[in-house]
């Protein structure tokens, strides 16, 4: 079987999925590409090249798991973040193009001069910490997960780029592993923050492959805000900052559960939905947190 019979026949396949007929092309040709180890370029090139009976079984297997919606990333073990390729298994939340527009706010935000202390605050992959690492050369990052299987996976990321005597990983439910007495800089977040009621309505591959504790926060989305912002306050430097990915419709209860907070503000992403709210902690900060009712 050739490269372009391959993508053919597979494309078909994933094509009567109504899950994912939108990209079956898209899918079979990245998948043969993972396979057969090549360019899209060569596949190009080369469209009439004969696949070995190997790799024609291999592409079978993930065309099968395709099918069962499991997501590509999860199949190749990779995905892109930030100009970064990352290691992604199922033991973390896929990095998203949506969170690069927290990186973004943050590196534009703090200095490149000078030593800096920042947490990433449910790591997973290590998406945020890495990124920042590699554009904030003088900054020591903790990264923190409450799954360990998370942090092996944000541990081999780091190794990649030569990262692990920059960032420490440790193993917290939100800041309760930090050191009382130590400060930071900046602390960040893509914590969870679908609400339950939102289950039903994604898509299978999100619902039924990504960790359901990356994903959902409660029956309104907001309990780990309503957990991280007073803990982020006592652990910042005064004027510290705070920066979170946020969901859909929930700027107005950010706001609200950042009352006290200074400099508040929320950006946009690319179909101009809040995506990140950004505040930095006042020179005397509330320990009783805002009003959690919201």
């Amino acid at each position: 079987m050739t490269l372009r019979q391959a993508i053919t026949t597979a494309a078909a396949e994933l094509a009567a999925s109504p899950h994912l007929s939108e990209h079956a092309h898209r899918d079979a040709e990245l998948l043969l590409l993972h396979i057969a180890k090549i360019s899209r370029v060569t596949l190009i090139a080369h469209p009439d090249s004969i696949l070995t009976p190997s790799q024609q079984a291999l592409y079978q297997s993930t065309i099968a798991r395709r099918l069962q919606l499991e997501p590509i990333q999860y199949i190749t073990g990779e995905q892109e973040f930030y100009g970064l390729l990352l290691h992604v298994t199922p033991a973390v939340l896929i990095p998203r193009p949506e969170t690069e527009h927290l990186v973004e706010a943050v590196l534009h935000l703090l200095p490149t001069d000078r030593p800096l202390k920042l947490v990433d605050v449910g790591t997973g992959s290590g998406a945020i910490a890495i990124a920042l690492a590699v554009h904030l050369p003088l900054a020591e990052i903790t990264a923190i997960d409450l799954s360990h299987e998370a942090l092996a996976v944000a541990e081999r990321n780091a190794r990649l780029y030569h990262l692990e005597d920059r960032i420490r990983f440790l193993h917290s439910d939100l800041l309760a592993a930090i050191n009382p007495d130590e400060t930071f800089d900046a602390i960040l977040s893509n914590p969870p923050y679908i609400p339950e009621s939102d289950r039903s309505s994604l898509h299978p591959q999100v619902r039924e492959h990504e960790p359901t504790a990356a994903l959902f926060a409660g029956e309104t989305g907001l309990d780990i805000y309503r957990r991280l912002i007073p803990e982020a306050g006592k652990a910042l430097k005064s004027n510290g900052l705070l920066a979170l990915e946020i969901g859909h419709g929930q700027q107005l209860s950010l706001t609200n559960l950042l009352t006290g907070w200074n400099e508040i503000s929320f950006i946009n992403d690319l179909q101009q939905i809040p995506r990140v709210a950004l505040a930095r902690k006042p020179d005397t900060f509330d320990r009783r947190g805002p009003n959690l009712s919201q």
